[in-house]
């Protein structure tokens, strides 16, 4: 019996989940298995009835949510109308990567597996729950599972007779092969894929829309520990339409001291040109680089060199390494048995892929060209929310950037790519030229025009809030509560002058929350706490169970994920309880109502 091709789909949102999906390719081509390796959303799901064996690898985001990559999937494969029997060809195992400090952890791949169950699957294990928190990461769960899961698969499934399984120190083929060319093509020149002015083709990954910087303007006092900045583009002629919610990706940029070392590191010409060829008939190119392309370009704006590298970056590293001693020390980097050090090599002080290649010169220095793509993952778009409305501010498009940056114990500051990247480009130089392009975001406004809305956004959390707002004032809708929060009054209060100016006008209640600023001295004795929105929420509870029970109104939250969305749900809860009347069930049920219905909806971020 031939083996089958095993289909290893993922749903991933910070690259994770992709991950660990070409490490189950890379381990099926070891074992001589065919493996196919996609994106849950790019595979057409209707073939699922003909697939034999298939793995799920899926992430679980925000408060239990699919990543972005896997939402068309989700929402077909839990249509009520699909048959008990629709999968029952199919043996599957399901590997979920989660984070246990978070209620619903992995929350998306238990839910999976139960739904494959019921259309009729054979699950070949439990799920497995990969788990952030652990000391060693989800490696701790993934590579026992993975252990079982090929004793299950070459159980079912034994190689041909005389096929022995590729050692793990033999590399294997690159996925693409670089051709470099001698001289400069006569004809074309290199650039990136892009959506030109007056195209009706509306932006996208493959080809982003680069938008000209108007403004880049720092919104936190000068003494504030934290650069936020405004920044806002012109998108004349781009075919980009957007409401209220929706979100904008940003494809950034490695900076040109980094590419300069990088290529100094591997001994690359940055100016050489080469054609990317692959060497698999079912592999593409990727549609971000130019044919031709320089060096240069592939550092600069393709491979991440600023990410800290995963487990599989040391496994392939220590293949191609020709250097005894920093071989030896990568394959303990790569071994079950050598995660803890890694992990405190580099994980903790958030080394990055060009920090590592630096120490190890004599391995970085003779990797083979052709393994860039396969040892380095591309950058990954940043998703922002628009924090304006095309209503008032036609043509425009603005966002709100925190700076990222913090201290480890390595001497340079850690940085994050885009934001600072975004935050180092001044208009008034001369042009700038962002690429960038928009798609839906979680949240929906309500159309009705007398439905008031609840916003809770502490931080930057209030962007797509002030979107709404203007799209809302702009439409004439009044009934707007807005709780924000911040540290200080004078420091990190965004738009303080347009809500009040609002306020004045009956369009706006705001409500803020100063966290580092002493209450009244009539509260100091009682109140010890800092005050967030979660606080005034509570204080404002009566006018909050109005609003949700009398008026309908909807209620939205955006922010940081960590313990923000629990503790505004446990004020409502409290809300509930206390305004109410309601049994502590009968509350978890309304909150449960709300959400449901899509009156109560969240944008959050880890």
């Amino acid at each position: 019996m031939p083996s089958p091709q095993l289909l290893v789909l993922f749903g991933s949102q910070t690259g994770t989940a992709q991950d660990v999906s070409e490490r189950l390719g890379r381990e099926a081509r070891r074992r001589r298995l065919g493996c196919r390796v996609q994106a849950l959303d790019s595979y057409p799901v209707v073939n699922l009835i003909n697939e034999p064996l298939v793995i799920f690898v899926c992430a679980t985001t925000g408060q239990g949510d699919p990543p972005d990559n896997m939402k068309n999937f989700w929402r077909f494969i839990f249509r009520k109308n699909l048959p008990s029997t629709a999968l029952c060809q199919m043996d599957f195992a399901i590997l979920g990567l989660g984070d246990s400090s978070y209620a619903k952890f992995n929350f998306v791949a238990k839910k999976l597996h139960r739904r494959l169950l019921q259309l009729g699957g054979s699950a070949l294990l439990p799920v497995c729950l990969g788990d952030d928190q652990h000391e060693l990461g989800p490696d701790a769960a993934v590579d026992p599972w993975l252990r079982d899961l090929w004793d299950r698969v070459l159980g079912l499934y034994p190689p041909p007779p005389g096929l022995t399984e590729i050692p793990p120190g033999v590399p294997l083929p690159s996925k693409f092969t670089l051709l470099f060319l001698q001289e400069a093509p006569s004809t074309g020149s290199e650039g990136q894929r892009v959506a030109h002015p007056g195209s009706q083709e509306p932006p996208s990954e493959s080809k982003p829309f680069l938008a000209p910087m108007i403004s880049n303007q720092r919104v936190t006092g000068p003494s504030h520990f934290q650069d936020v900045r405004l920044i806002e583009f012109d998108i004349s002629g781009s075919s980009i339409s957007f409401a209220a919610g929706d979100v904008v990706l940003i494809q950034p940029s490695n900076s040109a001291a980094h590419v300069q070392q990088f290529c100094q590191v591997l001994g690359l010409d940055p100016d050489q040109l080469f054609t990317l060829q692959p060497r698999e008939p079912d592999v593409s190119s990727p549609t971000r680089l130019p044919q031709p392309c320089s060096m240069r370009h592939l550092v600069s704006h393709y491979l991440d060199i600023a990410s800290v590298p995963r487990r599989s970056f040391f496994e392939l590293l220590a293949c191609l390494s020709l250097h005894e001693l920093e071989r030896e020390k990568l394959l303990e980097f790569s071994s079950a048995q050598g995660q803890e050090e890694l992990f405190e090599y580099c994980n903790r002080p958030h080394r990055t892929i060009l920090e590592v290649l630096c120490d190890f010169p004599h391995t970085a220095a003779a990797i083979p060209p052709d393994y860039l793509l396969d040892l380095i993952p591309a950058i990954r778009p940043r998703a922002f929310s628009i924090a304006s409305s095309l209503l008032t501010h036609p043509s425009r498009l603005q966002i709100l950037v925190a700076v990222v940056q913090f201290q480890t114990r390595l001497k340079e500051p850690r940085r994050g790519l885009c934001s600072s990247w975004l935050a180092s480009l001044d208009p008034g130089q001369g042009p700038v030229r962002v690429p960038l392009w928009v798609r839906p975001g979680s949240l929906a406004f309500p159309e009705t025009p007398d439905t008031p809305v609840i916003m809770v956004g502490p931080g930057t959390g209030v962007a797509p809030f002030r979107a709404a707002i203007q799209e809302r004032v702009a439409q004439g809708q009044t009934g707007n509560f807005l709780f924000f929060g911040c540290r200080w009054r004078d420091q990190d209060f965004y738009w303080e002058a347009e809500w009040q100016e609002l306020e004045k006008r009956d369009c706006l209640t705001l409500v803020p929350a100063f966290s580092r600023e002493q209450p009244p001295a009539l509260f100091s004795a009682l109140q010890e706490q800092k005050v967030y929105v979660q606080h005034r929420l509570r204080e404002l509870g009566s006018l909050v169970w109005e609003l949700l029970d009398r008026q309908g109104a909807y209620f939205y939250l955006a922010g940081n994920a960590k313990s923000m969305p629990a503790d505004v749900s446990e004020a409502l809860m409290s809300i509930f309880q206390e305004e109410g009347g309601l049994c502590s069930p009968d509350a978890a049920a309304y909150l449960a109502r709300l959400q449901r219905t899509r009156r109560f909806q969240t944008e959050t971020w880890a």
